[in-house]
């Protein structure tokens, strides 16, 4: 084993240990039994380990090591300065809201994934619950800190977590932590979960419930006031966020600019596509169509599932063409569970575990399905899951020849710039059953290039939620339930909302570039691979193996 596989291990190992879930998701060894602890001082050894890290493998002299070993090197780089900043924005001090982002709130989403395979797994479930209590009031103390330090969050997100706890603890008898048994029916496991459940974590949810509506809520900040503008040294913190999240030095006020011009060039496919699909070619027409035409709603839930089903199955069923590896895995497509389907989002992945234990799963949700838009179904299956979101990561975990941060570096420019890049990439598949799907596909598209617009407006213009809500109505075709829940996304999880497009814009500028480079000898398989075949990267990183492939294959062809 060499020097840098070590250190990418010791990333790996540290990164399990401030944050459990992610090797029970993985179904990894680690710490099981943890839930992760948000005291300050164990963050701030967190952040000086990362630092440490970074340090070791910029002291290791890259022409000392193969390739494999140089992206490895500097993707410990980046993903230790990543983790050090995040922890530095302090996140955990003002993060609340009814979504993922939420850490109060992750336990319910994430331990009912975790898969317990062994007596090890089954004790650490019970473990997690017994110790949820000492979680909250943690995170609690730290909110406090945070309305002290001036980074109270905005109202709105305070009301919505309340909200969430509010459904969750009506759900006395279907609580989902309930349903989680070990592999062997175990009457002493199912009691000792249920006390646990009565007596320790639902008291701590009301508890926590209770803290945010008389104590956070009361020193909440204005509903115009919903990003980290206001916030003491919010510029800096947002623009640290940003470089996490994209990966690249793109400022926030260029990013801004970006989304304003994207948005100008999708006019003229909107009107290309509308005229064919409604018989006109205004946008704000093509936009009333979209978000209030009755037949362009579902008549059920089960017909969205299914007709998110067909899709993958064309895809799966043309992915050789395109993609010289494909993986073996299917893609399960189920409905978003009960318990967060109100208020949560359209759809989401969770990948499979390494142990085989739980598969990759498209969730679609389903709740009030005939309010739900039937042109967006087929993108966004694209984007979740073939060729996107699954496609992807069960390549990269198959990639064991690879150190484990290679498979599983948490990089959301390139995951989420994949996955709408697979957007696009569906069309030129020919996946696409007809143009009102591909208006489909348009909506997804100008929704994440109005997120550069707004994202950037919240955080660093300093804009309201109403000015948000505003932008988005006029220049994408969502609907009001939808708009309100993106912007309440964004002013809650800063900057991740510029990942999807600006991943997707470097996607496009490398796959040009090769194109140019290698003209008639350009294989969009062997791109495709390239892509994949080093598991996630950061944009730069990505950039250079990719121009170092094209550089070989045109050397070659000479």
């Amino acid at each position: 084993m060499s020097e840098i596989t070590e250190l990418a291990d010791e990333l790996v190992a540290a990164r399990f240990e401030a944050y459990p879930f992610e090797a029970s998701l993985l179904g990894l060894p680690g710490p099981h039994h943890r839930l992760t602890d948000y005291r300050e001082h164990p963050r701030e050894r967190t952040r000086d380990h990362m630092f440490a890290l970074a340090r070791a493998a910029t002291d290791v002299d890259p022409a000392t090591l193969d390739e494999s070993d140089r992206v490895t090197r500097e993707l410990i780089v980046q993903q230790a300065f990543a983790l050090a900043a995040e922890i530095d924005v302090r996140l955990e001090e003002f993060s609340v809201s009814d979504g993922l982002s939420a850490p109060a709130l992750w336990p319910l989403l994430a331990l009912p994934l975790i898969s317990l395979s062994d007596d090890e797994m089954a004790e650490g479930f019970l473990a997690r619950l017994d110790s949820l209590p000492t979680y909250l009031a943690t995170l609690s103390e730290r909110q406090r800190d945070g309305v002290a330090r001036g980074l109270a969050p905005p109202a709105f997100l305070v009301r919505a977590g309340i909200g969430f706890i509010d459904r969750y603890l009506r759900g006395q008898d279907d609580d989902p932590l309930r349903a989680i048994r070990p592999p062997r029916r175990d009457a002493r496991f199912a009691a000792r979960r249920d006390l646990l459940i009565d007596t320790a974590v639902r008291p701590a949810y009301g508890h926590y419930r209770d803290f945010l509506a008389y104590e956070l809520l009361p020193k909440a900040r204005d509903d115009g006031q919903s990003g980290l503008w206001w916030q003491p040294d919010g510029e800096q913190r947002y623009q640290a966020l940003a470089a996490v999240h994209t990966t690249t030095e793109h400022t926030p006020e260029e990013l801004h600019q970006t989304g304003l011009e994207l948005l100008e060039k999708l006019s003229a496919e909107y009107a290309t596509v509308g005229a064919r699909v409604f018989g006109t070619r205004s946008q704000a027409e093509i936009f009333h169509r979209l978000r209030h035409d009755p037949a362009l709603r579902w008549s059920s839930g089960e017909e969205l599932l299914s007709s998110a089903r067909r899709a993958i199955a064309r895809a799966e069923g043309v992915a050789a063409r395109w993609f010289g590896r494909v993986p073996s895995e299917r893609v399960v497509v189920q409905p978003v569970p009960a318990a967060e389907a109100e208020g949560g989002s359209l759809a989401y992945y969770t990948p499979p575990s390494l142990d085989g234990a739980r598969p990759g799963t498209y969730f679609a949700n389903t709740l009030d399905a005939t309010r739900r838009c039937r042109h967006l179904s087929e993108a966004i299956a694209f984007h979740e899951a073939v060729p996107g979101h699954h496609f992807q990561i069960t390549t990269a975990l198959g990639l064991e020849k690879l150190p484990l941060l290679r498979r599983i570096a948490d990089i959301n420019a390139y995951a989420e710039g994949w996955g709408l890049y697979a957007e696009r990439l569906a069309d030129e598949m020919g996946l696409y059953s007809g143009d009102l799907a591909r208006l489909g596909m348009l909506s997804q598209e100008s929704m994440r290039a109005a997120r550069l617009v707004v994202d950037t407006g919240l955080h660093a213009y300093g804009w309201s939620r109403r000015r948000a809500v505003a932008f988005l109505t006029e220049h994408t075709p969502m609907p009001a339930v939808e708009i309100e829940s993106e912007v309440d996304r964004y002013a809650g999880v800063p900057a991740q909302a510029l990942s999807y497009m600006v991943g997707r814009l470097e996607l496009q500028r490398m796959r040009s570039q090769a194109e140019q480079a290698l003209g008639a000898a350009f294989d969009i398989r062997e791109f495709h691979d390239v892509v994949l075949g080093g598991g996630p990267l950061p944009m730069p990183i990505l950039n250079t193996v990719v121009a170092d492939w094209a550089h070989r294959k045109a050397r070659a062809a000479v």
